[in-house]
């Protein structure tokens, strides 16, 4: 079983369809450790009720520190607002995983987070929306592409609704992605993914 390190800024949201797909079976890893870069993150919350080993780390060193301790295999940013150092992608490339609420290259790369990505696209009148898994690189938004979902968002009359909207795209294909991860059915070619 692999070991896991979740990553998270806000509710938690993605951490909780993790936890759930960790617990069902689904999903042969098992979360380790929760962290955060804010104190009163409710995705903390989620982790501790979960029985999950929960911190607030923002020093990049203990950061690195800390995941080497737990012997962390994977790391899976799930709505994570900050940006990783160079030396942690290096030390775990082809090994973190980044949900994005858009369909990359649309609505991505620096200032393009959470509901701001959603405010873009509402306000260019966006029809097709979705969320994309992704490896990350040094370059924002920019790693191996591992799945991707689209869904019709024509109806959405909001930048928050539209969020919702894709929010249950995301609980479905970042789970799903760990999965294939975990089970050594991700190869990473040319900065291609291929699923095996």
């Amino acid at each position: 079983m692999l070991k896991i390190a979740v990553f998270v800024s806000g509710g938690g949201t993605n951490l909780q369809s993790l936890i759930d797909a960790t617990q069902s079976g689904s999903i042969n890893g098992e979360i380790v450790l929760v962290v955060s870069n804010r104190k009163k993150a409710y995705g903390l919350e989620r982790a501790k009720n979960a029985g999950i080993q929960a911190e607030c780390i923002k020093d990049d060193q203990l950061l690195i520190q800390r995941l080497k301790e737990e012997g962390v295999e994977l790391i899976v940013l799930a709505g994570y607002l900050a940006i990783l150092s160079d030396e942690l992608t290096e030390l775990y490339q082809n090994r973190i995983i980044n949900i994005h609420p858009s369909l990359i290259p649309a609505f991505c790369g620096p200032g393009f987070y959470g509901l701001h990505v959603h405010e873009h696209a509402f306000k260019r009148g966006v029809k097709v929306a979705g969320a994309t898994v992704h490896f990350v690189s040094p370059v924002v938004d920019g790693g191996p592409i591992i799945l991707q979902e689209a869904m019709d968002v024509s109806q959405a009359r909001s930048p928050e609704e539209m969020q919702k909207m894709v929010l249950t795209i995301e609980h479905r294909i970042l789970p799903e992605a760990v999965r294939l991860f975990c089970n050594g059915q991700l190869k990473v070619e040319n900065e291609r993914v291929e699923i095996l």
